[in-house]
């Protein structure tokens, strides 16, 4: 197993994603290669229950029986000798941190060590017995900045176990975020990412290829603080500029890292706010969708949206769709202080989709600037035709279309 590897092209070329709602997958001929088709299966509530601790797959025949049927869908193979996928896996399973050190060996052997003695400070298990990997984001004479990812090395078993009973190696393992941003490579400009899915969110900032931001919230969870790698003035009512910062995240940051909406700063609240600016595309056809869409598979099930699927008391409903609302709202006000603007345009990756995605920034009051859009970071052309399907939304494809072009 190759976690996080670091050389392009070198993945599998066929990847798996599984999520708390489902799993999905897809294939590529090479890393420049569009999707040659793709395939999703939903999952049972509570079959996947994302967390730090082991048992985050709770029904085992459920998941692997989504793994086999999905990969059929694209035409892999089973327990054959080309069986390698990557493998992506929640954000809320692992742990992401942004690390500044004044220096780091360029050897492995040397470095992995240094990385792991930070880590166990910072890290809310313990790090001796955790995986754990790093690359170089960007150096300098006075400053080496390293992404960092931890994982338990039981709740990656998990993952790992589940896939090679479906009859599949992980040959790369990723968290659902850092798999998306090499989608975001053919944007212009920073920017600004939204995967959000029924249990949690995570934003991210990414510009020229680096990392500036990577921040996930557990909605689950109503008793997290502010996370210190963002300044605390950005929760409050009034913020001063700041100049461009180092972003450096720890374990209690990640721990729980969920702000309270009382406090938040909408940056966006001095503008107004066009809702057709919105893009409500979803599916991989380009076609609009209704206001609650489906997500089933080829069932005859009403269509809900994923926020319905979450809860259904309307109190957690609402109390869900501020916290994304929340994370977005910090996401845009770090994306302001550390690059000097707002971003115009927001980029969302996970199941959640960009429609529902913008109709909760409109209904909580975050998205009021004229001209700002929510999008799906997959696009048409990412995808061969022979590939679309009215059943994969391309809000579900995101990790694997990184992950694929890795």
């Amino acid at each position: 197993m190759n976690f996080l590897p670091k050389s392009s092209g070198a993945r599998p070329r066929v990847a798996c994603e599984i999520s708390c709602q489902g799993v999905v997958a897809a294939r590529s001929a090479d890393a420049g290669s569009p999707l040659s088709a793709v395939a999703k299966v939903d999952l049972p509530l509570g079959a996947v229950v994302p967390s730090l601790k082991p048992g985050n797959i709770v029904d085992r025949l459920a998941v692997t029986t989504a793994l086999r049927r999905v990969m059929e869908g694209i035409g892999a193979r089973a327990n054959t000798r080309g069986a390698d996928i990557s493998l992506i896996i929640p954000d809320t399973a692992v742990r992401v941190l942004l690390l500044d050190f004044d220096a780091l060996s360029s050897k492995l052997s040397e470095a992995l060590p240094i990385v792991r003695f930070r880590l166990k400070k910072l890290l809310p298990f313990d790090a001796e017995d955790a995986m754990i990997t790093f690359q170089v984001m960007s150096t300098s004479r006075s400053l080496v900045r390293v992404l960092a990812v931890a994982i338990p090395r039981d709740v990656l078993t998990d993952y790992e176990t589940a896939a090679r009973e479906a009859g599949f190696e992980p040959g790369s393992v990723l968290p659902s975020t850092l798999a998306t941003l090499p989608s975001a490579e053919d944007t212009e400009g920073p920017v600004l990412i939204v995967n959000a899915n029924t249990l949690g969110v995570t934003t991210a900032i990414v510009r020229a290829g680096v990392l500036l931001l990577h921040r996930s919230v557990d909605l689950q969870d109503h008793d997290a603080p502010t996370p210190p790698n963002i300044p605390q003035e950005m929760f409050e009512p009034s913020l001063a500029t700041l100049p461009l910062v180092d972003v450096e995240t720890s374990a209690s940051e990640w721990a729980a890292q969920e702000a309270l909406p009382e406090h938040g700063r909408n940056p966006y609240a001095d503008r107004t706010f066009d809702e057709e600016a919105v893009q409500n595309e979803d599916s991989i056809t380009g076609m609009p969708v209704p206001p609650v869409f489906a997500v089933n598979d080829n069932k005859h099930l009403p269509a809900t949206s994923v926020l319905q699927q979450t809860v259904s008391h309307p109190a957690s409903l609402s109390a869900s769709a501020e916290e994304i609302a929340q994370a977005v709202s910090v996401a845009a006000a770090y994306f302001e202080d550390t690059l000097s603007a707002l971003p115009s345009r927001i980029f969302s990756a996970g199941p959640l989709g960009a429609a529902d995605v913008g109709r909760i920034l409109v209904e909580q009051g975050v998205a009021q600037q004229e001209d700002l859009s929510v999008r799906e970071l997959v696009n048409s052309s990412a995808l061969l035709s022979e590939a679309v399907t009215a059943n994969v939304s391309r809000a579900w494809l995101a990790g694997v279309a990184g992950a694929l072009r890795g």
